[in-house]
């Protein structure tokens, strides 16, 4: 039913209020938030009096953030643009830019098109790692030709890549040992490693004690695949590590996180042109939002700044993620939930709990460009607050506004509407979390409708905050906007040592884990591995089509990827329907009917399948131990012969009487 700007705010004001405290609320931010709508959103929630920020990046690269600021003191990518033009090599792993960063081939192509490698590293064999046509190149579209992308391609089994990465370290190793012994240069830059780092020699133990035997097993490499890799990581003095969810979303995502940085500060190919870190993210401003202050768990020079700068005392006390949200809002202990933007009830896991969890809330918000499912998943009072999107223009008293974004590389640059608004009574989102804010702390000596006169006063604001932003409108509105520095790149490193931090995890810690074990002991049926993927015509939980050409499915998307050898030796045929159950130690059984078998290039004993579609399969208490970021690409499953679906619904398919009926403890 309609109701009022004044008095939906007056609601949000009146459950806030209603609270015992304010962690009892929970508020939600998607990537696509800019980083004005960010910044005043955050300094909201932390004038009421919480650090309860669960955010997209919670699901996706919060692995990455976690174990890069262990490692090198920053959680983001060390490259820019320029430095692809000057690798040696890339090396792809865990991510599909042919589907997931479209944009990203065009920089591909032109680093196979001057000689330079392109190493893919993915369990399933992906058609845009493959080669790539430029739909901006008149002569491949002509001929209908293509560039080759990728000049080696490596498939590990799924959950493989640390075993692989280890597998690399230890070839070093070897091989720096039989140099040293001929009198021979060292294979690791031993100058950088003692200057700017600590750990190394813990590391090297390790990488002693474990076997050839397990990283083959554990990789789903051969032996000699293994070498080669480890040869075209020695025979480059400039490699760019990308990566995306095929590495972050495990148990052991920091790990590999951890792994990755390690090999890089091996060879000291951190703070080097043509040479570092790139993950690759999805949303338009994930990486601005926790710039700007969206984080559960804030650094203690965070608050002190927003405290100086707003007279505020702010919370002090860590927040919740997504995980721990979820938790709490199933056990009553978060009674109110708030989103900017996002579809929070498709995206997450355990979507049965989940569901639930956010139905017992006593409020739920949700501020957004469009309709979606998670609209449909109500607490008892419900909001939805549309907001214009990044196409309209923004009209405030001081005439159209523009926002920023930061991108994966670290570049914040301005965005500004052209469209008429669908709506004169749509707001932004800084005037919607301004008001919400005016609102909710009548009290407060924020001037919070000032701040929408003009978007340049955040930003100016954001400056007194935030030092690497200072003179922050006189330089965003240069063309192209400004890059922030990553202070690795100087060989600064704001760890607590002080220094780059060789971190390694013992290879039974990573796949003898609880989860592994109860897994490796199921006799009932065999289990597999499945990853959660998405469709070509698919932008995270956005469906716009039943089509992945890539992968040559169409008009569907109740689809599982099998080994054809997988397929033979359980007895079951191509195009066959079969139910998807996963197998965790919580005893819960969560299952998926009507996904039909596609016989495809992936290792044997793994499976794919998209989401949201298989969401319902991946339990709550499955997730990285550090980030807490859901294992969606570890998910234990077996299989059984199924029907084909009465209808094909895009909507996640739940069984109401098998889901639920236990809940693990995190």
């Amino acid at each position: 039913m309609p109701i009022s700007w004044d008095d939906a705010f007056k609601l949000i004001a009146q459950h806030l209020h209603a609270l015992d405290h304010p962690d009892q609320a929970a508020f939600y931010t998607s990537g696509r938030a800019s980083n004005e709508a960010a910044f005043l959103y955050q300094l909201f929630v932390r004038s009421f009096g919480t650090n309860n920020f669960p955010d997209c990046s919670n699901m996706c690269h919060e692995t990455t953030s976690v174990g890069l600021l262990d490692s090198i003191g920053l959680g983001k990518g060390t490259v820019t643009l320029e430095d692809f033009d000057l690798a040696d090599a890339i090396f792809s792993f865990g991510h599909n830019p042919g589907t997931n960063h479209p944009r990203m081939l065009g920089t591909l192509r032109e680093v196979s098109k001057r000689g330079g490698n392109i190493i893919a590293i993915n369990p399933i064999k992906e058609r845009g790692l493959e080669r790539f046509q430029d739909p901006q190149a008149p002569l491949e579209m002509m001929t209908n030709g293509s560039t080759p992308i990728s000049r080696y391609y490596f498939q590990p089994k799924i959950g493989g890549d640390y075993a692989l990465m280890l597998g690399i370290l230890k070839h070093l190793h070897e091989w720096d040992k039989k140099a040293l012994a001929s009198g021979k240069p060292s294979v690791f830059d031993r100058n950088f490693i003692a200057v700017n780092t600590v750990g190394f020699d813990e590391m090297i133990a390790e990488v002693e004690r474990t076997e050839w035997a397990d990283l083959y097993k554990h990789s789903g490499l051969s032996p000699e695949h293994l070498e080669k890799l480890a040869k075209l990581f020695l025979e480059s003095e400039r490699s760019i590590f990308c990566w995306g969810m095929g590495i972050t979303q495990h148990r052991h995502g920091t790990a590999n996180v951890h792994m990755l940085a390690n090999l890089l500060l091996a060879r000291g190919q951190i703070g080097r042109p043509g040479a570092g870190l790139c993950p690759v993210r999805g949303h338009s401003n994930v990486q601005g939002d926790r710039t700007m202050g969206i984080n559960e768990l804030p650094s203690p020079k965070l608050l002190d700044n927003i405290d100086r700068v707003f007279g505020i005392k702010s919370p002090r006390k860590n927040g919740y993620g997504v995980v721990e949200t979820i938790k709490a809002m199933a056990e009553g202990d978060i009674k109110v939930f708030i989103g900017l933007g996002g579809n929070f009830a498709v995206a997450t896991p355990d979507t049965a709990y989940t569901q639930e969890a956010l139905r017992k809330c006593n409020l739920t918000v949700h501020v957004a460009t469009k309709l979606n499912r998670s609209h449909l998943v109500c607490g008892k009072d419900a909001l939805i607050l549309p907001c214009l999107g990044r196409t309209e223009i923004d009209e405030q008293l001081h005439g159209p506004q523009a926002i920023t974004v930061e991108d994966s590389m670290s570049n914040v640059h301005l965005s500004a509407g052209r469209n008429t608004p669908i709506s004169k009574n749509i707001l932004s989102e800084p005037d919607i979390v301004a008001r919400m804010a005016e609102a909710v702390l009548p009290e407060s000596q924020i001037k919070w409708k000032w701040y929408i006169e003009s978007y340049d006063r955040i930003r100016d604001s954001i400056a007194d905050v935030f030092d690497e932003f200072h003179d922050f409108n006189l330089r965003v509105y240069k063309p192209g906007g400004f890059h922030l520095e990553h202070p690795a790149n100087q060989h600064i490193w704001n760890t607590k040592s002080g220094k780059a931090q060789f971190l390694i995890t013992p290879l039974e810690e990573v796949y003898a884990d609880k989860e592994n074990q109860y897994a490796a002991a199921y006799t009932e049926s065999k289990v597999y591995t499945l990853m959660t993927t998405r469709s070509h015509d698919q932008y995270n939980t956005t469906l716009y089509g039943l089509d992945d050409r890539y992968r040559g499915v169409f008009g569907q998307r109740r689809v599982l990827f099998m080994n054809q050898a997988d397929i033979d030796e359980a007895g079951f045929e191509a195009n066959q329907w079969v139910d998807i159950e996963s197998v965790f130690s919580d005893g819960v059984k969560r299952i998926v009917h009507s996904f039909r078998i596609v016989p495809y290039n992936i290792p044997r004993g793994s499976l794919a399948a998209y989401y949201p579609e298989t969401n319902p399969l991946v339990a709550l208490s499955s997730h990285d131990k550090y980030a807490k970021i859901p294992a969606s690409k570890s998910v234990p499953v077996i299989l059984h012969p199924g029907n084909a679906p009465e209808h094909f619904n895009l909507a996640t398919a739940v069984d109401p009487e098998d889901a639920n009926k236990k809940v693990s403890s995190l």
